[in-house]
């Protein structure tokens, strides 16, 4: 069954789960969203209770420059209330997400936002690597999901290492604040800027 990458979205910004676990639950229940809820509870993903009448529309945004201003982050981060939105946890959350986008300069949010077209030109150049280093076609495809995961490792930021502590992806770091603080967290968007980046190309490293 088809879901819809807005109705993952709303279901994450409703719950506080991954996109995946979003995803799986819609699939699950037929795209029925109150049933993916209570899937999302019973499974101890929903970090957030649900709450229908209130969007996750207060939070901040912060900077980052560094290496003299070589690079600039923005990052913006939404929450419930803007009594959260002071919090001094989530506002180093904010900041630690500013430093990793930093570091790590993500091409994407999540894994749902890489395009098919991306997706497809990366199983072919993995197929042909596979295939070169005289794998079996029969686990080619298992060969391709597994570097696919790398990929979203690398290249998505939910997905990514944390780099304060390799223990925790960003993913996981978000749960654990949204457990703690008990209000919707949302990653909105970054844009990360680099001196000299995309001077050939005009492409900007923005994102959401």
């Amino acid at each position: 069954m088809h879901i819809d990458a807005k109705v993952v979205k709303a279901l994450r910004e409703k719950t506080g789960a991954g996109m995946m676990d979003c995803k799986k639950a819609l699939t699950e229940t037929g795209g029925n969203e109150e049933k993916a809820i209570d899937v999302l509870r019973e499974k101890g993903l929903a970090a957030a209770a649900k709450r229908s009448g209130r969007a996750a529309n207060q939070g901040i945004i912060d900077s980052y420059i560094h290496l003299g201003g070589k690079i600039g982050v923005l990052v913006e981060v939404n929450c419930e209330t803007d009594f959260v939105a002071r919090n001094d946890e989530f506002r180093e959350f904010v900041r630690n997400l500013c430093l990793q986008v930093a570091a790590t300069n993500p091409a994407y949010l999540t894994k749902e936002d890489v395009p098919e077209s991306i997706l497809e030109k990366e199983r072919q150049i993995i197929k042909a690597q596979a295939l070169n280093e005289g794998k079996p076609e029969k686990i080619v495809e298992k060969i391709i999901e597994g570097r696919l995961e790398k990929y979203y490792r690398e290249n998505c930021l939910l997905e990514q290492t944390y780099v304060k502590d390799e223990d925790l992806t960003i993913h996981a770091l978000l749960t654990n604040l949204i457990a703690k603080i008990g209000e919707n967290i949302v990653i909105r968007r970054y844009c990360r800027f680099e001196i000299g980046e995309g001077l050939e190309t005009e492409i900007q490293s923005c994102n959401g």
